[in-house]
Parts: structure tokens; C-alpha cells; sequence
């Protein structure tokens, strides 16, 4: 009976424990988060009592990423993007490599081995796309350069975490005594496939999609139905996300992105946003609920000075390094310290990343317990760190002319 409605009995479990967790942290002034994590350590595995199921919870959360991009993807032009393509591109890269090794070096000081250690780094490289984008969107700094930037940062960040999860399984094989039969060409070849994989779907939609979504969304909107115009919102951004994955071997959340930015100016894009917004909220809590249900609390109990360690490494190595290459870059300070406390957190492609090397056999649960640990802490801290970013500088009008007064 149980696994007969495992799927309802989840979703009510999160829904309701989020919605009375999050209006408690409401109400003592902390952020909603905060609560939606706590619902999830609540009912998950680790906790006594009910154990809602987690595969369908991670699951749920994966639709909320991707609804979460395909409305950033509405919001976002390709103009915007294209702008800050010389900081976010470099930033990026250079940003993924850097966190990277630091996390790397940690895992090697704290005893681990050198590919778990490889892991642990490539894991706490990666932010959180909702965090950043839902705490930019409460900020209203969409919009803005730093929001531009980031959201660019981001995209280019989930593209080298792809790729690290494609090379990770050629990786650990050739470097097994069972299997010597791996070479680097092998590894550079899979890199490759990737790749024009990924660049051919990007410009299937852009050239092929930019025409024919916005075209499908008027025929929809002419019907004058609600349901339909909702629905064939939802399947446009389900379905683009899918065939990302499933043809493309790219992430669900950049089909999602890639199919909202194919609509993006379209006639209905912002009615297509705004439909699709309720969706979005009640996901994106999901997202949460699944990352604290993964949390053993016990392991900070366990391991709480290795717990410390890699959380400084998320919250104050990563934020430096981002900070000092946003200046390196010539980029202002405001926008450098956003952009650095945004990033200063780990989620959903960190999750993905520690599982594939606990299936490989090259992680202990352990250590995915500390990736675990570091999500949940870095992600309540966040909206907090956020605070302390200063307001973008105001641009103020040049000064009229008085009645009479020549300009010159």
C-alpha cells in the first residue's frame, strides 16, 4: 500500500512539513530555506519516523530546476548573455579549475584518496543553480550586469560538470589494474562526441526552435484556453529538457534554459512566464526538501572539524577566488562581491557527481555524507551571505537644463 501511493505520500509530506517549517523560519526572521531544508532531514531516511521516498523527491526537484531555467531562459535574452561572454566565459572556467584543485588539495590533507579527492573537488566546484538564480530573482538583480554575469557563469559551469560526469566512469577505468585498455585518446575521443553533442542541440535550438516555439505558443494562445496555453508550457519546457538528456547527453537544466530562450521575446513569453510561475515556486521548494532529506545529521557528530574544513572551503575559498578574478577582470566591486557570495555554495550537480563515484566504486558513503553536510550548510548560509552584498550604485540623470537655459 505504501509503495502504491509512495508518490502522493511525498509529495503531501514535503509540501505540508515545508510550507509549516518554512512559515516558522519566517517568522523568526530567517530565510524560508532554512525551514524547507529542515522538512527534508525531517522525513528522510536519517530521521525517526515517517521516510518519504527519495528517489521520487530527487526526482521531483530535478522538474524544479527545469522549470526554474526555462524561466530564466524567458527572462534572459541572448543579447544579455552575449555581453558579458569575455568575463563570464573565463571567470568560469578558470573559476570550476581553481575551486576545483583547492577542494582537491583539501580531500588529499584530510587522508582521502587522490581520485576521491579529484571528486570531492570537482563536487564543491559546482553552485546550485536555483540558490543563485531564486536568491538573484529575490533581489530583483535579474537584470542587472552581475545578474547577467552570473546567470553566464552558471550555464558555462553546468557545461564542465557535464563533461566531467561523461569522462569520470573513462577516467576511473583507466586507471584500474582490471581495465588497461583505456587511453587517453579513448577519454579525449568520448570528450569530443560530448561535446558536438552539446553544440549541435544548441543550435537546433536556437535556429530550428526560435522559429518554431513561438510559432506553436500563438497557435496555443489562439484557442483562447488557459489549460491548453499551461500545458503546452509545461510540456514545451519538460519536453526540450528531456530531449536535451535523453539525444544530446547535455543536462536537463540547460534544455530547459535553451528552450525559455527560444521563446524569449516572442509575444506570450511574458504570459508563458507568469503561468508558469506557481509551478516553479512549488518545485523549486522540492528541490530543497530533497537536499536535506539526503542529509545525515549524524555525520556532523562523526566528522565535525572534516565537515568545518570543507565548508571553509565552499564558503570562503570559493568566494575569494571568485571575487579576485571578478576584480582581475576589471569588474566593480559590487558586482564582484554578488556574484563571489552567490557562488559560495554547492547543489544540485554536486549530488550527481558524489552518486556516480559511490556507484563507481572510487567514493565511500562517508565522504558523500560530507559533500551532503556541506550542500545543506552552505545553502542555509547563503540567502544570509547575500545580505551583506552592497546595493548596485545608483545611476543618477544628468542634471535639465532651467526653462531658457542653453544646453551647451
Amino acid at each position: 500500500m505504501e509503495d502504491k501511493y509512495a508518490l502522493i505520500t511525498t509529495l503531501v509530506a514535503a509540501i505540508v512539513l515545508a510550507f509549516m517549517l518554512g512559515f516558522v523560519a519566517q517568522r523568526l526572521r530567517l530565510s524560508p530555506i532554512v525551514g524547507y531544508l529542515l522538512a527534508g532531514v525531517a522525513v528522510g531516511p536519517y530521521s525517526p519516523g515517517f521516510t518519504a521516498d527519495v528517489e521520487l523527491a530527487l526526482q521531483l526537484s530535478e522538474i524544479g530546476v527545469i522549470l526554474l531555467m526555462f524561466g530564466v531562459g524567458l527572462k534572459i535574452s541572448i543579447d544579455d548573455i552575449w555581453s558579458v561572454r569575455w568575463v563570464a566565459a573565463p571567470g568560469s572556467v578558470f573559476h570550476t579549475l581553481l575551486s576545483a584543485g583547492l577542494g582537491c588539495v583539501v580531500g588529499l590533507v584530510l587522508g582521502l584518496p587522490f581520485l576521491e579527492s579529484a571528486i570531492l573537488g570537482a563536487s564543491v566546484s559546482v553552485a546550485s543553480t536555483i540558490v543563485f538564480l531564486r536568491a538573484l530573482e529575490d533581489r530583483k538583480l535579474l537584470k542587472t550586469e552581475a545578474g547577467r554575469i552570473g546567470v553566464s557563469w552558471l550555464l558555462i559551469e553546468d557545461l564542465l560538470i557535464v563533461l566531467s560526469i561523461v569522462v569520470l566512469p573513462a577516467l576511473v577505468w583507466s586507471l584500474s589494474a582490471e581495465d588497461a585498455n583505456v587511453s587517453p585518446w579513448r577519454i579525449a575521443g568520448a570528450l569530443g562526441i560530448t561535446m558536438a553533442k552539446i553544440v549541435g542541440f544548441i543550435a537546433l535550438i536556437m535556429v530550428v526552435g526560435a522559429r518554431v516555439f513561438p510559432w506553436l505558443i500563438i497557435q496555443i494562445a489562439h484557442t483562447k484556453s488557459r489549460e491548453l496555453l499551461s500545458l503546452g508550457t509545461l510540456a514545451l519546457a519538460l519536453g526540450v529538457a528531456w530531449a536535451a538528456y535523453y539525444w544530446f547527453d547535455a543536462s536537463f537544466a540547460l534544455g530547459a534554459f535553451l528552450g525559455g530562450l527560444a521563446l524569449n521575446g516572442s509575444k506570450f513569453s511574458h504570459k508563458v512566464a507568469e503561468d508558469s510561475l506557481p509551478l516553479r515556486d512549488t518545485f523549486a521548494v522540492l528541490f530543497f526538501v530533497a537536499v536535506g532529506m539526503l542529509f545525515d545529521p549524524g555525520v556532523l557528530l562523526r566528522h565535525p572539524l572534516m565537515v568545518a574544513t570543507i565548508v571553509s572551503v565552499v564558503i570562503l575559498g570559493k568566494a575569494g577566488l571568485a571575487y579576485l578574478l571578478m576584480r582581475a577582470m576589471n569588474q566593480p566591486p559590487h558586482a564582484s562581491v554578488i556574484l563571489a557570495l552567490g557562488l559560495a555554495q554547492i547543489g544540485e550537480f554536486s549530488f550527481v557527481l558524489a552518486g556516480l563515484g559511490m556507484q563507481l566504486g572510487v567514493m565511500s558513503a562517508e565522504t558523500n555524507n560530507l559533500i551532503l553536510a556541506a550542500a545543506l550548510i552552505s545553502i542555509a548560509l547563503n540567502p544570509f551571505l547575500l545580505r551583506l552584498a552592497p546595493e548596485p550604485p545608483l545611476v543618477r540623470a544628468p542634471p535639465q537644463p532651467a526653462p531658457g537655459e542653453s544646453v551647451a
